[in-house]
């Protein structure tokens, strides 16, 4: 291994990292820069075919238009609430719950957020958690910051399983069950997951509050730690019972469901809101319509499912080369969005006005997000696609982790769970960081003689806290909010408590023996 060419393995990841955080440059300017090195850097040094190039940047515009298609699906819905008035009513009925925006957080921040993970994912979370918590009175930043912190430790298991029985079931060649390997993560994360409703607590108290005191925090600590414990046990106790379809969709609505009675129980008794239950039902109703539309959609035991992803638009053998795509545009989360404000558009002769208007003034606001992501996917794809070059090398991820691999191999359960967070910091998703990784994780452990399982747990969970610093993430999340030229911020914001969760989780891992217990996987 040169040492050029560990450097341009490196250039995507570190480019990123610098121009952003580091550099402080706008999201847009530090993905064209990151695009344009690494796509030369892929030609000399990789010897990348041109035409393979060319694909590759062709792929990730259409998987970015499948991200914008999600982010223009959540602005209408968002206008058309605001619209009508439900939004405010919205706010309403969360200050009736209780009035305390730290206990607010846990509930819209966190559990909201997971609950959305488990149903949908793919950027919907912090695409509705977000605008509500701004409606509570959050700062847009910190909004943004806490959505994207929250969407991690629910992605473990994601939408209705799919990083467990997608990513990681077909990211590895070896009979091993997936079930256990599910436990097993959910098992670390009873001590690792309650570190993340706590760290967004302190850092609101700390750094978005008006207080801004660590006063402001101790008190409400209690509350964090129920949050993280109660989600966690959960989470396990539907991982070893019923599979990894259903952990985060259980957990968290079963944990918001005991915080939301705990903190309604400990409100006075008088009530100083003219809102009645009716307005605040009416309010909920295009939510809970999306919901039912998503949980609906998810499920393989209903035919709905089926019939949405057999409509897909295929892109075989793009240009010539083995790169190819598809997308399925009535499963995207972004056509349940669009549905759901058909459904409550009014049944009058204003409806087309009012749609048009709003979707004229959603398209608007996008502009700048598809401009970033425009070069940061097709950046992501490049590097992803780099195996079919005309040096004989790896694609660039696994070329790094081969170099991990062979420098850090006694290390590795420290390591194991960065890996993973670095595939979903490079692929936007937790889902394709366990398909990359997974055979590698599994072979490192064979060779160092850890416990495979472990391992892939641990790359489940890393995953996971990737999910935080995903750009593409950062880049919707901003867009749905109208905040912009933030991204670098947000990314310095984000970084620490990814860091934190991999190192926890590496840490449990070496001492798992008071774990094994519970890692212990029934039938089902």
């Amino acid at each position: 291994m040169s040492a050029l060419q560990l450097a341009t393995a490196l250039f995507p990841v570190l480019s990123i990292l610098l121009l952003l955080a580091l550099l402080q440059l706008s999201a847009r300017l530090a993905m064209c820069i990151g695009l344009l090195g690494t796509a030369l850097l892929a030609v000399l040094v990789w010897q990348m075919p041109w035409l393979q190039l060319a694909a590759a940047v062709l792929e990730g515009w259409l998987i970015a238009l499948s991200v914008l298609w999600i982010v223009f699906g959540a602005m209408l819905l968002l206008h058309q609430l605001q619209l009508q008035g439900r939004f405010e009513l919205i706010r309403q009925s969360f200050c009736q719950l209780t009035p305390d925006p730290r206990k607010q957080l846990l509930l819209v921040g966190f559990l909201l957020v997971a609950f959305l993970e488990g149903v949908a994912g793919f950027g919907t979370p912090a695409a509705i958690a977000a605008p509500l918590l701004i409606s509570l009175g959050f700062q847009p930043l910190a909004a943004v910051i806490l959505a994207l912190i929250a969407d991690s430790v629910p992605v473990s298991f994601g939408a209705i399983g799919t990083p467990v029985l997608v990513g990681i079931a077909q990211g590895m060649d070896a009979p091993l069950a997936v079930n256990a390997i599910a436990v097993q993560a959910a098992a670390i994360d009873l001590l690792a997951a309650p570190l993340i409703p706590v760290y967004m607590l302190a850092l609101y108290c700390r750094c978005f509050s008006a207080e801004k005191s660590w006063r402001y925090f101790w008190p409400a600590l209690p509350w964090a730690l129920a949050c993280g414990v109660l989600y966690a046990f959960s989470a396990w106790l539907a991982a070893r019972t019923l599979g990894p379809e259903f952990p985060t969709v259980l957990a968290s609505f079963s944990t918001m469901l005991l915080l939301a009675l705990a903190f309604k129980t400990g409100q006075p008794k008088h009530n100083t809101s003219n809102t009645t239950s009716r307005q605040l039902l009416t309010a909920w109703l295009p939510y809970l319509c999306l919901i039912s539309l998503l949980i609906a959609s998810r499920l393989p035991e209903l035919p709905l499912k089926n019939w949405l992803q057999s409509y897909q638009w295929q892109f075989d053998t793009i240009l010539g080369t083995a790169i190819s795509t598809s997308l399925q545009p009535l499963y995207l989360p972004g056509t349940l969005f669009v549905l759901t404000v058909l459904v409550f558009l009014p049944k009058n002769r204003a409806a087309l006005p009012q749609f048009a208007t709003l979707g004229w003034q959603s398209l608007q606001k996008i502009g700048p997000a598809a401009l970033t992501l425009a070069t940061a996917v097709p950046m992501v794809r490049i590097f992803i696609h780099s195996d079919q070059n005309l040096a004989g090398l790896p694609a660039m991820p696994l070329y790094l982790a081969d170099w991990a691999a062979a420098h850090l191999q006694q290390l590795w359960l420290w390591c194991a769970p960065v890996l993973g967070a670095l595939g979903s910091f490079i692929a936007g998703s937790a889902t394709f960081s366990n398909l990359m990784f997974a055979q590698l994780q599994l072979g490192i452990a064979q060779q160092a003689g850890l416990e495979a399982n472990l391992v892939l747990a641990l790359q489940m969970l890393g995953a996971n806290a990737g999910n935080m610093i995903c750009v593409v993430n950062i880049v919707a999340a901003c867009a749905v909010v109208k905040l912009q030229q933030q991204e670098g911020k947000i990314l310095r914001y984000t970084l620490l408590p990814m860091l934190l969760y991999t190192a926890l989780v590496g840490m449990v891992a070496q001492h798992q023996s008071p774990l094994a217990a519970l890692s212990l996987s029934t039938q089902f």
